[in-house]
């Protein structure tokens, strides 16, 4: 980090899609429009390189403004969120895992408006993968969960993360 003291941060190149994969955004991807826009070709490239992903999911990380990113050497790689920080997966066991794979305890269960079913864990929120509503509906049912009703757009503010670092830092730029 001493060699290179001065390398900027990295935005909109980078997005996380709300069933756990990772998106490599070029120029083009970015002026298609915003990673959340729901525009096919405003989410970049699917990364397939296990090795890539792996390397971005054991630095994955927030800041202190609720922004997450990837530590790439001395640059901070800022992430696009299409929904939430995690991805979670249910397994046939009741327990849940990371998009990235390790293990979390959930604390709290939320459905929006929407029908998206949320769990908050010590990690943060996430998002159920939806080929994993099956197994959520069967904690539920079971009492294992209870969901509690939100409005999606309160969940950023009520769990502090921010969906794109890139639109928080062109507003806070712009402040100045």
């Amino acid at each position: 980090m001493a060699k290179w003291p001065h390398v900027p941060d990295c935005y909109g190149w980078l997005g996380l899609d709300a069933r756990g994969n990772w998106y490599m955004r070029d120029d083009r991807a970015q002026a298609a429009g915003a990673f959340d826009s729901g525009l096919p070709c405003a989410k970049g490239s699917l990364l397939r390189h296990e090795k890539l992903i792996d390397f971005i999911q054991r630095n994955y990380e927030r800041d202190a403004q609720g922004r997450w990113y990837f530590q790439n050497g001395p640059q901070r790689v800022y992430v696009e969120l299409e929904a939430t920080p995690w991805i979670w997966r249910v397994q046939a066991d009741a327990t849940v895992r990371a998009h990235s794979g390790e293990p979390a305890q959930v604390q709290q269960c939320l459905l929006d408006e929407t029908g998206r079913l949320y769990l908050a864990t010590a990690r943060g929120l996430g998002l159920v993968h939806t080929q994993d509503m099956a197994l959520a509906a069967e904690c539920v049912e079971s009492g294992r969960w209870q969901p509690q009703d939100v409005r999606r757009a309160d969940l950023p503010q009520r769990y502090a993360y921010v969906c794109s670092p890139q639109r928080d830092n062109v507003s806070s730029r712009a402040a100045r």
